[in-house]
């Protein structure tokens, strides 16, 4: 067999170099989200090292792939039989890589939020009042604190008078009347596919249409105990609204 038979058809390497391509995306486009600090928008932070290993890890694997074809020029093999005609998933993992690096994700907001139905804690329907308990300091609390603290003890008037200051998106909640919207925030677990809104309702002295869905706004006033849409729900009675920029990182954990 001449050595012109052994050399790879150049149909074979273009895919190989397209295989190499793809990985290398990848690789970069972990990198990229992590330098940019948008990897906080699409998974928890526990997560972070484990992405940022797996883009260098795609970067030495493409190099060490690359290095390969332009040192050595190996006999032609035989390509196992594929769903899909040769190329077409390297090409497709290529073309979402080079997407995700044009295109930079966005958080979640009040239209998600509706979609998904803002998390109330167990807490806001109770009928009868009962004696509870903190040492906590209630204006120290974020809105995830706050919910957390109802999903232990579900108790609005235990709560009533408590300062807050808090900071969370618009909802424009329909059920709710004019002074009232939904303060709201997403939490995250593990990756943006399982983030979930949790919120709280915020009375006004004026109509909410003031500030638009999807505001981010800072409130500070305390808490108080209402009847709406049929139940007994703490609600914060604000004394103080102040429009803020949306946070680097929007999710809470």
């Amino acid at each position: 067999m001449t050595q012109r038979s052994l050399r790879r058809p150049n149909s074979l390497r273009v895919l190989d170099w397209l295989d190499i391509l793809a990985i290398a995306a990848w690789g970069l486009l972990l990198l990229n989200y992590w330098l940019t600090g948008k990897l906080s928008l699409l998974i928890h932070p526990r997560y972070f090292g484990l992405s940022v290993a797996t883009g260098l890890g795609f970067l030495i694997i493409s190099a060490l792939g690359a290095w390969r074809l332009l040192k050595t020029d190996p006999a032609p093999n035989m390509r196992h039989f594929t769903l899909f005609p040769p190329g077409w998933m390297s090409s497709l993992l290529l073309a979402t890589a080079f997407l995700g690096l044009l295109v930079a994700p966005r958080p979640f907001a009040s239209q998600a939020a509706l979609q998904r139905g803002v998390t109330e804690p167990l807490a806001l329907t109770r009928r009868q009042p009962q004696a509870f308990r903190t040492d906590s300091q209630p204006e120290a609390r974020s809105l995830i604190d706050w919910v957390r603290t109802l999903a232990v003890y579900p108790e609005p008037d235990a709560y009533t008078g408590q300062k807050v200051n808090v900071q969370g998106f618009v909802v424009d909640s329909p059920e709710l009347p004019a002074q009232y919207f939904t303060l709201s925030r997403f939490a995250i677990t593990c990756c943006a596919a399982d983030a979930y809104p949790v919120g709280l309702p915020v009375k006004l002295t004026q109509s909410h249409k003031a500030y638009p869905p999807d505001t981010w706004l800072e409130i500070s006033g305390q808490m108080t105990t209402e009847n709406l849409a049929g139940k007994r729900q703490l609600v914060i009675q604000a004394r103080s609204v102040k429009p803020i920029p949306e946070p680097k990182n929007p999710y809470a954990y």
